[in-house]
């Protein structure tokens, strides 16, 4: 796929975090699961338990120096589910591998899909909308595109294996346009490896959102550009 033709299709992106994190994410970037866990030194049981298990729920870790962080709960796939999905490797190097990447949808549409889910309904939410180009120019060597929800077993858990990530230049563009019906549903996910430090750069906006849509502006690139 040529990387222009992602940001043209989906120039913007969208990262739901918990309602919180903005603070954290300023001061420390958009980290993945495994990158927050090695900034706050958990290891051992209680980071296998967090890297490699499913999450009923949100899990709350502090560090003397970092503070307070929250990492979500992974409440859309399960083991069972997995274990029926997966070609190749277990439940466990899946919930590794996802937790080792920061995620994005490329539609609004699925944004709303997600904040209306059973599980976060009730809640609110900070959303990052980010600048497609900006992320791609910075960092294309670290995005994979995805052409399901690879975090959902329910209510099917649809066959699933590492070869679902494919970099840019080798994503099937066509063929998922074709078999899905159109270029917005061709990619389902953005993921970059690691994390994404230099997050604040990228941000057009943040907003608290719930299933209903924004209830309040958290920063905005917009108004801080007119009042520099």
């Amino acid at each position: 796929m040529d990387p222009e033709l992602l940001i043209r299709t989906f120039p913007r992106l969208y990262h739901m975090a918990h309602v919180d994190a903005w603070d954290g994410i300023c001061r420390h970037g958009l980290l993945s699961t495994c990158a927050l866990l090695d900034l706050f030194e958990i290891n051992g049981a209680h980071r296998h338990q967090i890297e490699m298990c499913q999450r009923k729920r949100c899990v709350i870790i502090e560090h003397p120096v970092y503070g307070r962080a929250v990492i979500r709960d992974n409440m859309p796939m399960d083991d069972i589910g997995l274990r029926r999905a997966l070609k190749g490797m277990t439940p466990s190097e899946w919930y590794r591998l996802l937790n080792g990447k920061v995620f994005f949808w490329l539609t609004e549409e699925r944004l709303a899909k997600l904040l209306s889910a059973g599980a976060y309904r009730s809640s609110e939410h900070c959303v990052l909308t980010i600048n497609t180009r900006s992320l791609v120019e910075r960092h294309a060597d670290k995005v994979w595109l995805c052409p399901m929800n690879s975090g959902c077993t329910k209510p099917f858990p649809h066959p699933r294996s590492i070869d679902i990530f494919r970099r840019i230049a080798d994503y099937p563009f066509d063929h998922w346009r074709r078999r899905k019906g159109g270029a917005r549903k061709a990619i389902v996910e953005l993921a970059v490896d690691g994390a994404v430090s230099d997050i604040t750069a990228l941000v057009e906006a943040v907003a608290v959102q719930n299933q209903k849509g924004v209830l309040r502006e958290v920063w905005s690139r917009a108004d801080s550009t007119a009042n520099v």
